[in-house]
């Protein structure tokens, strides 16, 4: 019975894998293995599908395009959790010991990539919540092995602010404004509450945070209070299914589309459309451009789907908000083991060989474009003292139909943001034990 499970375990990861049932005569020292704890079904299937969707179809790009990475192939495969955390659990357990080793894990859920944090740190191999996670993880002196690439929660409300201060004539205008904060009733939706409060006391703006317990298709009585509150913007953080009824229901108290900021998680064509005309005007943030005017998407489709190797059931979405999230998310991914070969060699490389690699992610703008992704994401650099990275912001608006860029890449204010961070970090070192790295000594020995 266990030699039938290894070997369904094994196809199951190279049929997904994209390669051929022979490229396992190859030794696992050439290969490199992504464990994928994908939700495509239940209630934020959307999310998953098109994440999962994007992620997977590059990793095959690079397989049919390169042959792999330095003649590495990449292998994974997919253990359903439906977004929830336990399943998410019983994924890890069951993939963690997959040979070769796994070499990264990116969940794309803030409560399993929370339960995975002790684990993971243990077992030494990196956890990639790109765009979300535990704000404090961004400190790799106390975080070593967890990468909130791009963005996270507070970087993220830092960025909305100073796009609401644009919109008001600079951020002196702020003291003005009225600002409500409708979030998704969970860790993730509660997590930004005091970095709101905190940039409330900085630029003087009235505040008001509102929660909308999950799943949020009840909100009736949230946007009764917001009419009577009357404020310049809301603020929306939800998640699934709350924010077309976000939108719905701002409708029908008479709140302008125009005026609700979404979050990240709030900001794909699945949130929007299903509003209807309600969602017209909605603006939303984002760390990467929708379309498939990209090279790198281009090729997938030329190379990927007209092989009829995608991984998504319906074609048209590639482009979408989410599918674009999982092809960037590829990138780094790709680019994180590209860099550690450097160093460890052209091989099948351990968690902790990648997690060298993912520390050293300097992607310029410039290599960003000649990976043909200009355009798409602006840049990224991680270091030891931060693991997102400095990844820029870009607003979107919806039109009815689809999303349009309607700002440049805009930085959050990282300099009222690392004190926050670093005090956050060292009382959870402290409360767990754990002696901070000195990312100087390291750094120079590096070099």
């Amino acid at each position: 019975m266990k030699l039938r499970g290894t070997l369904a375990s094994l196809l199951l990861a190279t049929a997904i894998g994209g390669l051929p049932l022979t490229s396992h005569a190859q030794t696992p020292t050439h290969q490199q293995y992504f464990p994928l704890q994908s939700y495509r079904v239940g209630p934020y299937a959307a999310g998953g599908t098109g994440f999962f969707g994007g992620f997977i179809d590059y990793m095959n790009l690079i397989n049919t395009r390169d042959g792999g990475v330095n003649g590495v192939k990449l292998t994974w495969s997919e253990c359903e959790t439906q977004y929830v955390v336990e399943k998410g659990v019983e994924c890890y357990q069951r993939l963690k010991s997959h040979v070769p080793p796994p070499s990264a894990w990116n969940p794309l859920s803030v409560g399993i990539a929370y339960a995975m944090i002790p684990d993971i740190t243990a077992d030494k191999v990196p956890l990639i919540t790109i765009d979300h996670g535990r704000t404090d993880s961004t400190d790799g002196a106390v975080f070593p092995y967890v990468f909130p690439l791009l963005m996270n929660p507070y970087s993220e409300t830092s960025a909305i602010i100073n796009f609401i201060g644009s919109k008001s004539g600079g951020d002196e205008k702020l003291g003005s404004k009225s600002i409500v904060v409708l979030y998704h009733g969970s860790p993730y939706g509660r997590e930004t509450i005091p970095i709101y409060q905190l940039l409330a006391k900085k630029y003087g703006f009235k505040l008001q945070q509102i929660e909308v317990p999950d799943p949020g298709t009840q909100q009736q009585s949230q946007w009764l209070q917001i009419r009577r509150i009357r404020p310049d913007y809301v603020v929306l953080r939800g998640w699934g299914v709350m924010n077309p009824v976000a939108l719905k229901s701002a409708q029908e108290v008479g709140f302008p589309a125009d005026h609700i900021i979404g979050n990240v998680w709030s900001n794909s064509e699945e949130d929007a459309r299903p509003a209807g005309n309600a969602a017209k005007g909605y603006i939303a943030l984002t760390t990467q451009a929708t379309g498939t005017r990209y090279p790198v998407i281009q090729q997938i489709q030329n190379i990927i789907y007209k092989a009829h190797q995608g991984n998504m059931s319906d074609p048209a979405r590639v482009g979408s908000v989410y599918y674009n999230l999982g092809v960037v998310n590829g990138i780094l991914n790709v680019e994180a083991v590209r860099i550690a070969q450097a160093k460890f060699g052209n091989h099948s490389l351990t968690g902790d060989q990648v997690r060298w690699g993912f520390e050293h992610l300097d992607l310029s703008v410039a290599k960003v474009q000649a990976l043909g992704a200009a355009g798409l994401f602006h840049s990224i650099d991680v270091t030891c003292n931060d693991h997102e990275g400095h990844g820029y912001i870009t607003f979107q608006q919806w039109n009815g139909k689809e999303w349009n860029r309607i700002s440049d890449w805009i930085a959050p204010d990282w300099a009222i943001l690392r004190p926050i961070i670093e005090a956050s970090a060292n009382k959870y070192a402290a409360q767990n034990h754990i002696t901070p790295r000195v990312c100087s000594t390291e750094e120079a020995a590096a070099n």
